[in-house]
């Protein structure tokens, strides 16, 4: 007997599965990002001036959401399209969450997949465990070092 990882699976066959909660797709999407961390990524042009009809319909070559996009396990899940108005439905994003993460007005007009990632988790509230505890040890040094001064100086 031949075994393949799922992945595999979805390719040559209808697999069905539990549709992934938001913060699964999210995952997913982030990890896609991480495994090619140098790729260098289009971000899309200046999403906040346009009307959201049209925000909607932008969409770039080489971008993130042609990663996500890429992915079966996404497609088979419901992301339906590589534009931007897909995207924000299917990972549930913001205007402010899809701008902060994609947008070249905060990034240039290339950004390295693993700068996307980031992004992602940051405007998501997606932050791996290490991140989050460094950040708190980062917070309370930053308010006891006067303290600790004040003692030892």
């Amino acid at each position: 007997m031949e075994h393949k990882h799922l992945d595999q699976l979805r390719s040559v066959a209808d697999v069905q599965q539990r549709p992934l909660s938001r913060e699964e797709r999210l995952q997913r999407w982030i990890d896609l990002l991480e495994r090619d961390p140098k790729r260098p990524l289009n971000s899309l042009g200046e999403i906040e001036y346009k009307p959201p009809a049209e925000r909607a319909l932008i969409r770039e070559d080489n971008s993130p959401l042609t990663v996500a996009y890429e992915d079966p396990i996404l497609r088979a899940d419901g992301l339906a399209g590589d534009r931007l108005g897909d995207a924000m439905r299917y990972f549930a994003l913001s205007d402010g969450q899809a701008h902060y993460a994609l947008c070249s007005c905060l990034s240039g007009r290339t950004m390295d997949a693993s700068t996307c990632a980031q992004r992602l988790r940051n405007a998501t509230g997606n932050v791996a465990w290490e991140s989050a505890v460094g950040a708190w040890a980062l917070a309370a040094l930053a308010v006891s070092l006067p303290g600790l001064v004040y003692l030892l100086g």
